[in-house]
């Protein structure tokens, strides 16, 4: 069937380079819809649930919030666990879904369980699921600035609730709606409101209190339709309109009549444009900003994303106001943009080198351009496939495409013809006519197209073992492997068609019948080693047996790691504070780090957000903040060739000089798909699960220890869980019983008084803005006169009134009755907050974590200097001599770790499987269970070329090398397929068995050099690259290259030795067992 397919390709030529150049112009079309991104994406199918409980303490938010919504997720279907955190005013739900989950589906399921939930949850607490994003969601970020100088309209500055209010009304409605962005989160600046600040010596005095004020502006703030009546044939429409507009009619609203007189708001309360009670911050090179994060939604390619995001942004700055722009600190573009070039630079260089080796060894130019025109034939091909199977090109995916191994086959094929071109020539004394010619291109090609095809297919067939890998390793490794397949498919089907078509067209005139200078000198050195290694050939044997033994042992000193990191570029460093450090104090603290930072002439600019924006995707107090050193091109730096861990080691040692801070170094990427994927954002964390807070932060203090005494450990530290300052207002019961009141009573007043409550909002054509009534600042703060708040008592308690001797409440203030009957109708009493609670402060828990229900605190290092395998496996056999667990508590280890332990698992499955496969594909080519296992041989010294070369380069083992170990299986078995196959068919002619291998060996030379060249020298450009994302594809190169340099030792001196110890001379076919 192969020659069959060989001389209809021939026959019809034409129409297949015309099939071929189709193809061409449709991958070409192709190249210009393939989204390209920096990396797959990994993170794990979840669905996040924020609930806003303002007032609620850590405690308080774990057990009314957080605590029900977790019990009614139990069971969902898919569910893989849950993970939260609560935190003050903040319970955050993380929902885990298995793999292959549809996101859709997984909140549909959320949903229906959170609307059962919502009459268990406190009045008020509302849960919101979060953006339908991923952990490579933040793709871009930018900042609503005024320049320096700059005026609004009015003459006054730019404030930061002026840029605020913008980046609310003006910049964020246009780019929330893009296509491919699902949320715009907003931190920095303040939120305009319209605040209502009362008075309580006038409310007293006026007989008024916070609700009656609250209740009066909802009633005088309000638009009232009334229906519509008909007249003369026209419908109008009735309604009363009572909406207020500015701060002067919001202070004329009526809150109560007084001896005839009505009392407004202003005569009770200051009103005043005011500001949000804010949970977080941004800054930038020192100074406060207001910054937007632009969030992609799932499945979407960042790089388009980003770059409508871009161009959107310079739209909208035509319409801001003069003197204020957006302008973008953060574009995932640039690492894309970066990653591609690196991407782009191996697969030229790579292509290059192959093509050059062609020529050197073909010696042959045409048939060396017909070979190496299979390498964008192929690719171009590759890229309709990842295109009509939504495969993005990135740093995976085309990675670790091998312009080697796609011409490998065709190297076959066209070797073979030339050399039976140049004996027919040779033999004929003559020039081949087109008949002669196109029927020796077809015999010449049939004759080795089964070996070259099977060869390329067992290298295609064990990268489909690969597809079994679920996960993150699943997610991070299908896209390579679909690419690879579809390119070996590509290269196997041109192998079959377009190679002998266009050696019979292409190939004319004189073909030289000797090889060329090169294989002819490296003959003269190989025929006396190949003579002693079949004459010695059980010493050769064991030295390869004692060598792979040896391999084994080396292989044990490997480090291990998930995956190598992918070296963004910019820096995001982690700073923590004293928990209970306010906002304004951290923002102080925050500015002093990053003018620090900004003198480095290497760093471009440094962003920071503290504690936790509008949409809590990341919650965070105020006291940390993820500091983004955005750092300028090399060729900007003063010395471009320094390497970026000195950059990093140079800057953590100047930060860890400003006081009150601690520090954790990794990058913005890193960061959050190590924190969605693991719930933390180191490589290791260390987690310790029981009851008890105080018991758990005991454990986790000394587990840190212990860790932290560890060789190779970094940013050690335990999950703050305590150390929150808080006020409490402690009611006395038997106070309240005696003044008739309740608890919920001083908790309303202490609710509107402090925390400040919304009565309603003020409308300027789309914008809208709270009114909020609360104390005025000066008093919220002072907590001597916070004891002197007066509560109103009810009208039957009983009491005297308070308004004749309201000495303590209002010192100085005219009473306005005397005794209970002159006092007027609605006019409450009072008593002091302190004659009925007391005020305690006191530290409390700082947030509370939980997994899977039940509580838990963290411990977290980071890696340096040695691999993450052996640091966790020291760091185990430490906890459990030195810490002692009480019953009911117990450790578990995560992080990336985490998914290093779940990918060799994995493994442990994928390449046995891979070698079931080869050694099966083997037995299926030869019949033959021995030529089957001689072939199969070849893997396990090929892996100890992998493995040295490791080694060598001080790579640790990771699951990027292990892919490349199952790519090299493949590659090991290719030539030796090539050579016993030709060793096969001279026996059969009749030689003897030692010429027939000498011979076999000596012939096959130039392909078995050839295919072996071009495919390690396909990937020395990305063992040798120092570009973004070279080092994850710097383990897969290095393992291949070594292993093909070992095995083509392999093919070319064990395995004749192999094939003449298990082979003997017979009457026969030669082929039984000596």
């Amino acid at each position: 069937m192969l020659e069959r397919t060989i001389r209809l390709a021939i026959t019809h030529r034409w129409l297949v380079l015309l099939m071929a150049l189709a193809l061409a112009a449709l991958g070409a079309w192709n190249f210009t819809r393939l989204t390209i991104d920096a990396v797959p994406d990994i993170t794990n199918v979840q669905v996040q649930i924020n609930t806003e409980a303002p007032g609620y303490s850590p405690l308080e938010a774990e057990q009314r919030v957080t605590y029900p919504i977790e019990t009614v997720l139990a069971g969902l279907p898919r569910l893989e666990y849950t993970r939260s955190v609560s935190r003050y005013g903040l319970s955050q739900v993380t929902v885990v879904f298995e793999d292959g989950t549809d996101i859709y589906f997984a909140r549909q399921l959320v949903n229906e369980r959170l609307q059962s939930v919502r009459a268990q949850l406190p009045e008020g607490i509302e849960p919101k699921m979060g953006p339908i994003a991923t952990g490579l969601g933040e793709i871009f970020m930018y900042t609503v600035e005024a320049e320096p100088g700059a005026l609004k309209a009015d003459g006054q500055p730019w404030t930061p609730t002026d840029l605020r209010t913008l980046q609310d009304w003006v910049v964020r409605p246009q780019l929330r709606n893009l296509e491919g962005v699902t949320e715009v989160n907003t931190i920095g600046g303040y939120v305009r409101q319209f605040h209502v600040t009362p008075d309580p010596l006038k409310l007293v005095a006026y007989g008024l209190t916070l609700r009656d004020v609250m209740d009066a502006i909802a009633r005088g703030n309000a638009n009232v339709g009334a229906g519509y009546i008909e007249r003369a044939g026209e419908q109008y429409l009735i309604r009363s309109p009572g909406q207020v507009t500015d701060i002067e009619g919001l202070g004329r609203i009526v809150v109560a009549r007084r001896g005839g007189l009505p009392i407004h708001v202003h005569d009770v309360a200051e009103v005043l444009e005011g500001t949000e009670l804010r949970t977080g911050a941004a800054t930038e090179n020192g100074r406060e900003i207001v910054l937007g994060t632009v969030f992609m939604l799932v499945g979407e390619n960042s790089r388009a994303v980003a770059t409508r995001t871009d161009a959107r942004l310079a739209e909208v700055n035509r319409g801001l106001p003069e003197g204020v722009a957006a302008r973008p600190v953060y574009d995932r573009t640039d690492l894309v943009d970066r990653t591609i070039a690196t991407v782009e630079k191996n697969l030229l260089e790579g292509a290059l080198l192959v093509i050059a080796v062609l020529f050197a060894l073909l010696g042959n130019l045409r048939a060396a351009l017909i070979t190496a025109a299979v390498i964008p034939l192929a690719m171009l091909m590759t890229i309709t496939g990842m295109v009509q199977n939504r495969v993005s090109g990135n740093l995976m995916s085309l990675g670790a495409l091998d312009f080697g191994l796609i011409v490998d086959g065709a190297v076959i094929i066209v070797e073979n013809c030339l050399r039976r071109f140049g004996e027919a020539q040779h033999r004929l004394g003559r020039l081949l006519t087109q008949v002669e010619r196109f029927e020796l291109a077809a015999s010449a090609s049939a004759e080795v197209i089964k070996p070259s095809l099977f060869g390329v297919f067992i290298i295609t067939a064990v990268y489909l073992p690969i597809f079994a890998l679920t996960g993150v390793e699943g997610k991070m490794f299908h896209p390579m492997a679909f690419t690879v397949v579809i390119a070996l498919v590509s290269a196997m089907l041109l192998s079959l068609t377009f190679v002998p078509a266009a050696v019979a067209m292409f190939v004319t005139g004189r073909v030289a019948e000797k090889e060329n200078r090169v294989v002819l000198g490296i003959k003269r050195v190989y025929a006396p080693l190949l003579d002693r290694a079949i004459t010695w050939r059980v010493p050769v044997i064991a030295g390869a047996a004692a060598l792979v033994v040896l391999t084994g042992l080396a292989a044990s000193r490997l480090g291990t790691e998930f995956i190598p990191n992918l070296d963004e570029g910019d820096i995001a460093l982690h700073a923590l504070r004293i928990p209970g450090t306010s906002l304004s104090q951290a923002i102080t603290m925050q500015t002093a780090l990053e003018a620090r930072i900004k003198q480095f002439p290497e760093v471009d600019k440094v962003v920071a957000k503290i504690g936790t924006a509008e949409v809590a995707t990341d919650p965070m107090p105020p006291s940390v903040a993820d500091t983004f050193i955005i750092m300028k091109d090399r060729a900007d730096w003063p010395d471009p060739d320094k390497p970026k861990a000195q950059l990093v080691a140079e800057i953590e040692a100047a930060v860890l000089q400003i006081p009150g801070n601690n520090y954790e170094f990794t990058q913005p990427i890193q960061m959050r798909m190590n924190e969605l994927i693991a719930g933390v954002r180191s490589d290791v964390a260390i987690k310790v699960y029981g009851d008890d807070l105080a018991e758990l932060l005991r454990l986790g203090e000394a587990v840190e220890g212990v860790v932290s005494g560890v060789p190779g450990a970094a940013d050690t530290k335990t999950e703050q869980v305590t150390g929150l300052p808080v006020l409490s207002v402690v009611p006395d019961r038997a106070a309240l019983a005696r003044h008739g009141l309740s608890v919920g009573d001083v908790q309303d007043t202490l609710e509107i008084a402090m925390g400040g409550k919304t009565a309603g909002q003020i409308f300027e054509g789309d914008r809208r803005f709270d009114i909020v009534v609360r104390l005025p600042e000066t008093l919220r703060t002072d907590l001597d006169r916070l004891a002197t708040l007066p509560i109103p008592l009810p009208r039957d308690s009983g009491q005297l009134p308070l308004a004749a001797g309201a000495a303590a409440v209002a010192p100085g203030l005219p009473a306005l009755c005397d005794t209970w009957a002159s006092c007027p109708a609605d006019a409450p009493d009072y008593v002091p907050l302190g004659e009925v609670a007391s005020l305690e402060l006191a530290p409390g828990p700082n947030q509370i974590s939980r997994e899977n229900g039940k509580r838990r605190v963290v411990v977290t290092a980071n890696v340096r200097g040695r691999d993450l395998g052996s640091f966790v496996e020291n760091a185990r056999s430490e906890i459990e001599a030195q810490v002692e667990l009480p019953d009911g508590y117990w450790i578990e280890y995560g992080g990336t770790f985490e998914q290093l332990i779940s990918a060799s698992q994995r493994l442990q499955i994928v390449v046995p499987v891979a070698l079931i496969i080869i050694f099966g594909l083997l037995f299926m080519a030869f019949g033959s269970a021995r030529d089957a296992a001689i072939i199969f041989s070849g893997v396990p010294l090929a892996m100890t070329g992998g493995v040295f070369a490791l080694l060598l380069r001080d790579i640790p083992f990771s699951i990027s090398a292990g892919v490349g170990f199952i790519a090299l299986s493949g590659v090991a078995v290719l030539n030796g397929v090539v050579m016993i196959t030709f060793i096969r068919k001279l026996r059969e002619q009749g030689d003897r068995l030692e010429d027939a291998i000498r011979d076999g060996a000596l012939g096959r030379l130039r392909p078995v050099l050839m295919t072996a060249l071009v495919a390690a020298l396909g990937f020395v450009p990305m063992a040798l690259n120092v570009g973004t994302g070279a080092e994850v594809q710097r383990p897969l190169a290095t393992v291949v290259i070594g292993g093909i340099l070992s095995s083509t030792l392999l093919t070319l001196l064990v395995l004749p030795a192999l094939y003449r110890l298990f082979h003997r001379d017979s009457e026969d076919s030669g082929m039984t067992a000596r």
